[in-house]
């Protein structure tokens, strides 16, 4: 029996009417009964749809408690859960769907294509009233019948991350054990679904502890304090963006019983840190995660005294910083930080970036760091060129191959650019096809502008356009994404088009 499916029915026959998830903004929740109803439904419906072990869902859902039933009940049902991006626009849906080529698709939307879902009770909807399909059926990877999730990777260009069942339970258990959680705790995640975060460290953990998770679709600052108050929280999911924001306002309301609010996927400003922590009047939870280690590496501890700027020390994960000649680095010594352990891949699909990996199963992150004396990491950047947008993490390729979609464009390139509150955002240099006049130049950005916002979600969309005459590049061709980022701060190197 699947190790999920068991503890399912456990906290079911346990605690059936215990509410495990809550919508932030209505009155609806899922006890774990419903929970199990809605398991043994999906595998019903997965069965009758003839979808093999091991074959891809895609999960196109907007409404989280929806997704949250579909989600745990595929992975339950020896399936593999694939989540994609509820907002993203039907282009960028579609190219989803033709690269990771699902057996079946289910979503909560009448107008998208698949099985659909009942929101209200995450069973499935009737055919007949939902007038959905289920899509062409495509065979299963051979191999992949242990794997529970199939997303994107966070190290560079795109790569397709599987993780097996127990590597996403290992690592949710190493999270609800750092973060001491119970079954009194109520949890508040108004971050993604689709995303690893919010999959193992609020989901999977708060069903590992027994407790009840209360999700939001997404964030909102106003009455965001007394929203928590209301719903009697315990701890927050957050990410640097929402607490940098948070940071800028007043703490109207803290919940009473708030143990303390955790960041992830991006550097936390240390003084956007320190003013929550202030407001609130509990510690704020550094770590560092990546979706190839099924989230989590490091944390700081609950109590707080690590030093100022660490993402903490491993929890569950063997971690070490190495140099170039693959020997570890003394304390305080900048290298290359690689991580190993039962929740870390030992490879992506169809062999991509092996070199990543070595013979004694060590990752190589992409990342940067040190230790210092106590075993604390310190990050230091990254060496490739994903932009690290609040968290999202936004591949240049995927928006230069749209903004390549325009005919006046001879060539883009996209790079990191230094916000505020974000972290980064994207920026889009562009090289016309021939030199514009000032109101050439303002048709052509206001053109690509439209193009992104057809086919790009929000965050991948470019921040600001540079019209160039010209793009730096190595001898063998490559854009020179570095001196992209550089001339934001200090002097443009390119020669503008008006």
């Amino acid at each position: 029996m699947s190790a999920l499916r068991e503890l399912l029915l456990g906290r079911a026959a346990a605690c059936p009417h215990r509410c495990f998830l809550v919508d932030a903004r209505s009155q609806r929740s899922f006890t774990f009964a419903m929970l199990r109803a809605a398991m043994d439904a999906w595998a019903r419906e997965l069965d009758a749809a003839m979808v093999p072990p091991g074959a891809r869902v895609l999960l196109d859902i907007d409404d989280p408690l929806a997704f949250s039933a579909v989600y745990l009940a595929v992975i339950a049902a020896g399936r593999c859960s694939a989540p994609v991006d509820p907002a993203a626009p039907p282009a960028e849906a579609r190219r989803s769907q033709r690269a990771l080529q699902p057996w079946l698709v289910v979503s909560d939307r009448v107008e998208r294509p698949g099985v659909q879902v009942n929101p209200a009770t995450g069973l499935p909807a009737d055919p007949a009233t939902a007038g959905a399909t289920a899509m062409e059926p495509g065979a299963p990877e051979s191999g992949v019948g242990s794997v529970a999730l199939l997303t994107s990777g966070s190290t560079g260009a795109p790569k397709t991350v599987q993780l097996t069942e127990s590597q996403l339970l290992h690592a949710a258990r190493n999270v609800a054990g750092h973060h001491q959680l119970c079954a009194t705790d109520r949890g508040f995640n108004p971050l993604p679904l689709f995303h690893i975060n919010a999959q193992v460290v609020a989901l999977l953990a708060t069903l590992v502890a027994g407790g009840t998770l209360v999700l939001d679709r997404r964030f909102h600052r106003t009455g965001f304090w007394q929203l928590l108050v209301q719903h009697e929280i315990t701890w927050l999911n957050a990410v640097p963006a929402i607490l940098s924001i948070l940071a800028l306002h007043e703490v109207d309301a803290v919940p009473p019983d708030l143990r303390f609010i955790r960041s992830a996927s991006a550097p936390l400003p240390a003084a956007a840190r320190e003013q929550v922590a202030a407001g609130t009047g509990v510690p704020v939870v550094e770590s560092y995660g990546m979706t190839e280690a099924a989230s989590q590496i490091t944390a700081t501890p609950l109590g707080g005294g690590h030093p100022r700027g660490s993402v903490g020390r491993p929890v569950g994960v063997e971690l070490e910083v190495v140099g170039a000649d693959g020997r570890r680095c003394p304390p305080e010594v900048v290298g290359q930080v690689r991580i190993r352990g039962a929740s870390v891949i030992s490879a992506y699909a169809a062999d991509a970036a092996a070199e990543r990996f070595d013979a004694a199963g060590w990752l190589d992150t992409g990342d940067l760091g040190r230790l210092d004396a106590g075993g604390y990491l310190f990050l230091a950047g990254r060496r490739d060129d994903v932009v690290n947008c609040g968290g999202e993490l936004v591949h240049p390729a995927e928006v230069e191959e749209i903004l390549l979609g325009e005919a006046a464009v001879a060539e883009v390139a996209v790079a990191a650019g230094r916000h505020d509150v974000l972290g980064a955002v994207p920026i889009a240099w562009i090289r016309p096809v021939q030199a514009l006049d000032g109101e050439q130049t303002d048709e052509l950005v206001s053109r690509l502008r439209l193009r992104c916002e057809q086919e790009l979600s929000r965050v991948k969309r470019p921040a600001e356009f540079r019209i160039v005459a010209g793009l730096p590049r190595t001898p063998t061709g490559k854009v020179q994404r570095r001196l992209l980022r550089d001339s934001l701060t200090v002097g443009a190197w390119y020669e503008v088009t008006r």
